[in-house]
């Protein structure tokens, strides 16, 4: 089982993350710096890391997951792509991995909350705040940025509230907002986030977005996607999408 972009492919059946929108979202969208070291945390398959590496050709990156087959895909799916000199896969939790601080954080978290669990105990934990609460994740993406470095994700719209507290409560300040709604008529059900140490912006182009709105955010430039027109990729999607999408 696997996906294939258009300079790598991604084998997910033993890997917990499986290839999705959301991680696709944040690997295509979220700012990136030209050179230094990125983290991915929750690496999965692999998926954000690699599109990470083929976005910014002097990025180290680095990979981590708890999930041993999420880790050895991964890590397989490093070594077959072009970036295979730059992307590390380790098998370690967040809360416990220690290194040199990053220059960028990127992580697809697990965010879902339902009463209902699924059986499966590695979707579970990569999928639900029960394995990862967003104030452990942000806690420590804030321990591991350099100063001035970006932490970016995708969220549940319902989540934002608690989520963005939590971020100026360590110490992050609001970079970028991206609204994603599938339909034009459906309201946005995530939102990709970008939050920067201890500095704060005054004005921020995103790339490649459906549009650009003010006022949610204080001196924050932020936009909005929509996924699907009718059958079809919207252009802005297939705009943002265009260097990885067959």
């Amino acid at each position: 089982m696997y996906f294939e972009f258009k300079q790598f492919k991604v084998y997910h059946d033993r890997s917990a993350m499986k290839v999705g929108t959301d991680g696709c979202l944040v690997g295509a969208w979220s700012p990136l710096p030209k050179s230094g070291r990125l983290l991915d945390i929750g690496t999965g398959c692999g998926l954000i890391a690699l599109m990470a590496a083929q976005r910014e050709p002097a990025l180290e990156v680095t990979g981590i997951d708890i999930h041993e087959g999420s880790v050895l895909q991964a890590r397989e799916n490093a070594k077959n792509s072009p970036f295979s000199q730059r992307v590390n896969i380790i098998q370690a939790d967040i809360r416990t991995f220690d290194a040199e601080p990053f220059d960028a954080i990127v992580c697809n978290p697990p965010f879902f909350e339902e009463e209902l669990l699924p059986p499966d105990a590695a979707r579970c934990a990569a999928r639900h705040t029960s394995g990862l609460p967003f104030a452990d994740l942000i806690r420590h993406a804030a321990r591991l940025l350099l100063h001035g470095g970006l932490f970016s994700v995708i969220i549940p719209t319902s989540a934002f509230d608690t989520f963005h507290s939590l971020c100026l409560d360590n110490g992050l300040t609001p970079y970028a907002r991206l609204d994603v709604q599938t339909t034009p008529k459906k309201a946005p059900k995530r939102i990709l986030l970008s939050y920067q140490k201890s500095i704060m912006v005054q004005e921020v182009v995103l790339p490649h977005t459906g549009g650009v709105r003010e006022g949610l955010l204080p001196n924050v430039r932020e936009g909005f996607l929509t996924l699907q027109n009718g059958s079809s990729r919207t252009e802005a999607y297939a705009e943002l999408m265009r260097d990885f999408y067959l």
